[in-house]
């Protein structure tokens, strides 16, 4: 394996790094995106087969198969490029996947407009966990930027992320015969404990206005999970983890 090695900040590399941290714009243009850490690296090497350059600092090593290209930096140019405030001196450039197709099946998740990379992350590292099918519907944060990559813990490298909207999921679950039931604060809402989730596909909406009007009027039910009256609701990511173990139930 032959390692490159870079030392100016104005490399055309460094700076295609610097644009694909920051911008969705950017890595959907190159068709690549940026992960850090040496534990998602070890993941996007086992699971991710368009692993496409790996950088790192001196006295960092890892693991990388060969084809992949390696770049090895000084410290302050890891400091300069990692989105992290305390780098660990390995950062990695992926190839953007192929769209997947969006194939209903009953007992998923519907994610509209989960827009905090944290929540998608840990909705998308509960999902890995369980097992749980999972779209992404209009106005969700970018499942490849940094921030979702790793507080998914390299869940997006293990199971494909799927994006969809919410026309064309709706009229697929229906031809498909599969209820859609979203989370609501609505007074006609059914206690999900009850419910059969098994056989739906479940919408979680947004941390700040739920999921919209248009999707819950054209779900065919709306689901509550029951909590004390003294709080208004509960975190998204929270929301995703109690419904995807009601349907494992």
């Amino acid at each position: 394996m032959m390692e490159q090695r870079i030392t100016a900040r104005k490399n055309s590399l460094i700076q295609q790094v610097r644009r694909l941290v920051s911008s969705r714009k950017a890595r959907e243009q190159d068709g690549l995106f940026v992960s850090d850490g040496t534990k998602l690296l070890a993941e996007a090497v086992r699971w991710w087969p368009g692993l496409d350059t790996v950088i790192l600092s001196d006295g960092v090593e890892a693991q990388v198969p060969d084809h992949v290209r390696v770049v090895r930096v000084p410290e302050e140019i890891m400091a300069y490029i990692s989105p992290m405030e305390t780098p660990q001196g390995a950062l990695f450039l992926c190839r953007l996947p192929e769209k997947t197709e969006f194939v209903p099946s009953p007992g998923m998740l519907l994610l509209d407009g989960i827009q905090d990379p944290g929540n998608l992350g840990t909705i998308l590292r509960t999902a890995d966990a369980l097992e749980i099918p999972v779209a992404l519907l209009e106005g969700c944060a970018d499942p490849y930027s940094h921030k979702v990559v790793r507080s998914s813990m390299g869940a997006v490298f293990r199971t494909p992320v799927v994006q969809t909207t919410w026309a064309e999921a709706r009229t697929a679950c229906a031809a498909a015969g599969i209820p859609v039931a979203v989370t609501a604060l609505t007074e006609s809402a059914e206690d999900i404990r009850g419910a059969k989730l098994g056989t739906m596909a479940v919408v979680i909406g947004s941390e700040g206005r739920g999921v919209r009007p248009q999707v819950l009027t054209e779900a065919d039910k709306a689901l509550i999970i029951p909590m004390s009256s003294r709080c208004e609701s509960l975190n998204a990511a929270v929301a995703a983890a109690i419904t995807m173990w009601q349907m494992k139930l």
